[in-house]
């Protein structure tokens, strides 16, 4: 008897645990967004790079220098949005996620880093919920797509780099407002979604885009309902209908975009040819061809991420001039494409079988129209970063034809798998290889230019990172290769300038840098300097005067004019230091510095401990500002000879500062201060003059006239005692009255020695005294006197009241 074969039961049950895993929606969401952070776990130990610097470390926004009232008021970078120089992107949720960050951790990367990929993570999730709830797509093929995004190449510039956050936050909110939109019945979805739609806004301009993807997929889902419908006019009006959530969305729209353009404050951002070429070229149709294939570059960008670098201005894609460039065949297949895939989709208005055609396509180009150029001139050529959000469009159609291929070729299922775990594994691989070069500034920029080896901008970048690492012959090789590539980099001219003082070429460079871009703050302030040191002082004073009018808060041409103007015209600069950097002790410093110069001794005091103040605040700590303010008041107090204020000062600073030391190290260093100052004070009183008549035949001072009365003395060394304890004793609670005590006792014993000696002995010399001739008020020489003859005493070494350096130091 002949048997029948048995049916495939192992494949049968790999495909039921593979659907039984997809049907647990939690599953897959920690499946997803599992595999979205450990692919980026090995960005977690990069340091702040490009962008980060001033976005991050720099920003008063983030750092707290301002007020959190000023990041509602500031753009991206921390600059005033009514500055004429403000780049104009206003993203305050952003700025307060990183300032929020700055008050968890400081300036540690690694947490940094470790919120950009949680962010990516909750994405990841959220992908494979749109791709389910909006898509349409089945939840193998949804958990499919939110695979392919988790593990994208392109996504590194936005998870790894930390600006990269505005992008990740911004994707968010916006798949968040979609899924509140489609994914919910509540009658107050809308207004969800606006809210969602407003903070994705607010954390990226782009997200703005989320209420119009919003409403063009609700009135495409709508469109049979409205052509079936007997009485469109009611039907359109009555309740949560199509045409009253449409309408919602798109007031909504408009009064955000209104407000959008507002904070512009009637100015665009200021871009420059080096930014963005195609943008000023005269030739309407050569940026038309360059714009077009701009936008089929970056969707090969997402098809094929291979070729990556953080940076693709000035010269990394040339313009297109000709109508017979090969890259327009590029152009024209991407836009074939697009309109096929647009045709399928209108042909199949009325069933709608190719929902996740239509959603993937229109992910892919509503987020990009902001950056594409053809709407607003932007400052990018192509930035990888801002690929975000379209990706999630390019994987749900990757993920669409996977399910098409996977229903139509039942026999080639296994090849099919076999190619999604390559392409998953390939995109680990590259994502693990890039997420590296993004560690720190020097790894991504040998990185880059390893691809890019013809972009001026990244020659310009990695010889600015050659100068601050001292390397200044390599510096200026890579800055003259900007300039071989860019002739007319103004930037480059300056920095090469900076580098080349010795050779005279200086002036040269700075007058390049001048003649390509007249409006060069730095070039002027540079120049400025050169003809200061050239003892050029009208020209110099006229870059200066130039320079602040371009930037008035260029805090560096105000500090350059101090060295220039009379000392008499110097305030309202002070002033202006002041008004622009309240928080900088340098400053204050500067201000007291004056005021002591011209006698007043309280004002510049005053400014000295406000300096300090500032250097000892938690912020802003700085030991050169401490020892500073601190070396300026106590050489002011000694000029005006208050040298028991010097001794409070300086046992103040100790108390204060501490250095670290117990408090028992502390109260000896009060002690020893107040003992060197009693032993000065009393050292000095043996040695003051006693003005008598001598005869006019010796020339020395007679024992006699040397005499001090016990009572006299000890009555002068209390009252001494009882003013300075007074003085300490306020200013000091808990070093300064151990060490007066102290004092006290020494002091208490040396007066019974004294005294005791005194009843011995009428006539009482000084240990420590050394009796010294007048020969200028005889004006001859005499026979030496008798006393001359005894055995001479040392001089004692002088004690100083003033600040030591060496117990500033040590103590």
């Amino acid at each position: 008897m002949r048997r029948r074969p048995l049916p495939p039961v192992r494949e049968e049950t790999n495909t039921k645990t593979w659907r039984s895993l997809c049907e647990n929606e939690w599953a897959v969401y920690t499946l997803v967004a599992s595999v979205g952070a450990l692919t980026y776990a090995n960005s977690l130990n990069g340091e702040f790079v490009h962008d980060d610097i001033p976005a991050i470390v720099s920003n008063g926004d983030v750092n707290g220098a301002n007020s959190v009232g000023r990041v509602f008021r500031n753009d991206f970078w921390g600059t005033p949005m009514s500055d004429t120089s403000s780049h104009k992107s206003y993203r305050p949720l952003t700025t307060l996620s990183f300032r929020f960050n700055y008050k968890l951790c400081g300036l540690s990367p690694w947490w940094w880093h470790a919120c950009n990929v949680a962010l990516h993570a909750a994405c990841c999730a959220l992908v494979a919920r749109t791709g389910v709830s909006v898509a349409r797509l089945q939840r193998p093929f949804a958990a499919l797509a939110a695979l392919l995004f988790a593990v994208h190449p392109i996504h590194t510039e936005a998870v790894a780099g930390v600006v990269g956050r505005a992008d990740v936050l911004a994707c968010f909110f916006f798949l968040s407002s979609i899924l509140l939109y489609h994914g919910t019945s509540s009658c107050h979805r809308v207004w969800w979604s606006v809210v969602a739609g407003a903070l994705s806004m607010l954390a990226k301009e782009t997200g703005l885009t989320a209420l119009l993807f919003s409403a063009t997929l609700d009135l495409y889902r709508c469109w049979s309902n409205i052509q079936r419908s007997s009485s469109p006019v009611k039907w359109r009006w009555k309740g949560d209908s199509a045409c009253t959530r449409i309408v919602k969305v798109l007031a909504a729209l408009a009064f955000l975009a209104g407000a959008r353009l507002a904070l512009l404050q009637g100015s665009l951002p200021a871009f420059s040819p080096q930014d963005n070429p195609p943008a000023f070229h005269p030739s309407f149709a050569v940026r038309l061809m360059t714009f077009c294939y701009l936008a089929a570059f970056n969707w090969w960008l997402l098809l094929c991420p291979w070729t990556l670098s953080h940076d693709w201005q000035m010269g990394s894609i040339s313009l297109i001039t000709s109508t017979w460039d090969i890259r327009n065949l590029i152009t024209c297949a991407a836009l074939i494409a697009l309109m096929a895939l647009f045709y399928r989709c209108l042909t199949d208005l009325e069933l709608q079988r190719h929902t996740p055609a239509l959603v993937g396509m229109m992910l892919l180009i509503i987020p990009y129209l902001p950056a594409s150029n053809l709407l607003v001139t932007v400052g990018f050529v192509v930035a990888e970063r801002i690929l975000y959000i379209p990706s999630v469009g390019s994987v749900i159609l990757t993920a669409y034809g996977m399910q098409l291929l996977w229903r139509r070729g039942v026999n080639k299922r296994r090849i099919l798998v076999l190619c999604v775990a390559v392409l998953v594994a390939a995109g680990v691989a590259r994502t693990h290889l890039r997420n590296r070069d993004w560690r720190t500034r020097e790894s991504l920029l040998r990185a880059d230019l390893s691809v890019l080896p013809h972009n001026a901008k990244l020659h310009y970048n990695f010889a600015n990172f050659l100068k601050d690492i001292e390397q200044q012959e390599n510096a200026i090789k890579h800055y003259k290769e900007a300039l071989n590539l860019w002739p007319s980099y103004a930037s480059a001219h300056n920095n090469l300038g900076t580098l080349v003082l010795a050779s005279g070429r200086a002036e040269h460079h700075f007058l390049q840098a001048l003649k390509y871009n007249r409006d060069h703050v730095n070039a002027h302030y540079n120049l400025a300097k050169l003809y200061r040191k050239k003892n050029r002082i009208p020209e110099s004073l006229k870059m200066l005067e130039r320079c602040i009018s371009l930037e008035p808060r260029f805090v560096q041409a105000y500090l350059e004019l101090l060295h220039l103007k009379p000392q008499e015209d110097i305030r309202w600069i002070l002033d202006k230091l002041l008004e622009l950097e309240p928080r900088n002790w340098e400053h204050y410093l500067l201000y007291g510095n004056w005021f002591r110069d011209r006698g007043l001794l309280p004002l510049s005091l005053e400014y000295y401990m406000t300096a300090m103040r500032l250097s000892f605040s938690t912020g802003h700590h700085s030991t050169r500002g401490e020892i500073l303010s601190l070396r300026a008041a106590c050489l002011a107090l000694r000029s005006a000879g208050q040298y028991a204020r010097v001794l409070q000062l300086v046992v103040r600073w100790h108390g204060v500062r501490g250095d670290g030391q117990p408090a028992s190290r502390r109260v000896l260093a009060a002690r020893a201060w107040r003992l060197r100052t009693e032993l000065a004070e009393r050292a000095a009183l043996y040695s003051r003059p006693r003005h008598h008549t001598l005869p006019a035949t010796s020339t020395c001072l007679h024992h006699s006239k040397l005499e001090v009365s016990p009572e006299v003395y000890i009555n002068e060394l209390k009252s001494n005692q009882v003013e300075e304890g007074s003085k300490i004793q306020h200013n000091t609670a808990h070093s300064v009255p151990l060490a007066a005590c102290d004092a006290n006792k020494i002091l208490d014993n040396n007066s019974k020695k004294i005294c005791k000696k005194t009843n011995e002995k009428s006539v009482s010399l000084s240990a420590q005294y050394k009796p010294t001739h007048n020969k200028s008020e005889t004006g001859h020489k005499q026979k030496s006197c008798p006393l001359h003859k005894k055995k001479k005493i040392k001089d004692p070494q002088s004690f100083s009241p003033f600040v030591s350096n060496h117990l500033i130091k040590t103590y």
